[in-house]
């Protein structure tokens, strides 16, 4: 049986980017129940993709009951609703083969992966505020994407001096913004840029200089991605509801990195359930990005656990 039921999770604070602010964080929660053990996944439809919560929960239901995973890559398009079917799918037969995720993937033992944590984009005063506030984590990660955008990270290094800084432009800039703008990028220390252009015109990337690495995003779903990446990019933003579950994320962190990408292994903001399954994936990334549940302000039982050494592994309570 597949159980669809969505869940609302309030925000510790209104979390806002380039294209609007939101307040809570609303979620898809599948359960596949067969004889007697019950298996759970999470997503977070996004409209950026066309997806909504009605859209998701009907391809969802569309599904037999009986699916298994090899199906269900041909059943459902990388997305949302095929990411949280696919990780019940998987914390299912781990329940039921009494193992570990990772054990039945083939994975070494997991560890704990120092993840960044999001500035939310607001004015430079409030986001000085936010970045002293957080100064004792290790990587933060900023929210650009607007023409106003070098007070802020002024701002932010000014809060933070000792941190390391990532920049998400949420497809917010133009080729010439861009160009204008990495110069003061690397002056200020930023180690990272994400999607600087918009994923439909980022041909312009093609043969310009890249003093600091840039991570596809929006411009990465699954491996079929990969080939229009070549030479606008350094690194791939692996996200578990944009390659369709831990399935194609694995199997996309593998070839971009035979391919010669570094892999970002980032989220959309959701609970605890939802990072469970890419904590595996982030092991030994070069950035982990799994910071969703810290922004809000209820979790699910059993939550990740996140101290000074990262985000850790879930128990087997949550997932896996």
């Amino acid at each position: 049986m597949i159980e669809v039921t969505r869940d609302v999770f309030r925000l510790a604070q209104v979390f806002t980017i380039s294209r609007g602010s939101r307040t809570e964080a609303q979620v898809m929660t599948v359960a596949i129940t067969r004889d007697g053990m019950t298996g759970r996944g999470e997503c977070v439809p996004y409209a950026r993709y066309g997806e909504t919560l009605d859209s998701v929960e009907a391809q969802i239901r569309s599904l037999p009951d009986g699916i298994d995973r090899a199906a269900l890559q041909e059943a459902l398009p990388a997305g949302a609703a095929r990411n949280a079917v696919d990780c019940a799918l998987w914390d299912l037969e781990a329940k039921q083969a009494g193992c570990r995720v990772w054990e039945l993937a083939g994975l070494a033992q997991p560890g704990p992966e120092i993840t960044a944590y999001t500035l939310s984009l607001d004015t430079p005063e409030a986001m000085q505020a936010q970045a002293a506030k957080n100064a004792h984590r290790p990587v933060l990660k900023i929210k650009l994407g607007t023409p106003d955008d070098m007070p802020r990270l002024e701002a932010v290094r000014q809060g933070a001096p000792a941190a390391r800084i990532i920049v998400d432009a949420n497809e917010g800039w133009s080729a010439e913004v861009y160009a204008k703008l990495a110069p003061h990028l690397q002056r200020l220390g930023v180690s990272l840029v994400e999607q600087p252009l918009p994923a439909g015109e980022d041909d312009a990337l093609s043969g310009m200089e890249r003093p600091i690495p840039l991570c596809a995003d929006e411009s990465c779903h699954d491996r079929a991605s990969l080939p229009a990446l070549k030479g606008k990019y350094d690194i791939v933003n692996i996200k578990l509801d944009k390659t369709g579950g831990l399935t194609e994320a694995l199997a996309l962190r593998d070839a971009a990195r035979a391919e010669g990408y570094a892999v970002m292994v980032g989220c959309m903001v959701g609970s605890s359930l939802a990072m469970a399954p890419a904590v595996l994936v982030a092991q030994g990334a070069a950035v982990t990005d799994l910071d969703g549940p810290l922004l809000l302000a209820e979790d699910r039982e059993e939550p990740l656990l996140f101290d000074e050494a990262g985000v850790h592994p879930s128990a087997p309570g949550l997932w896996g």
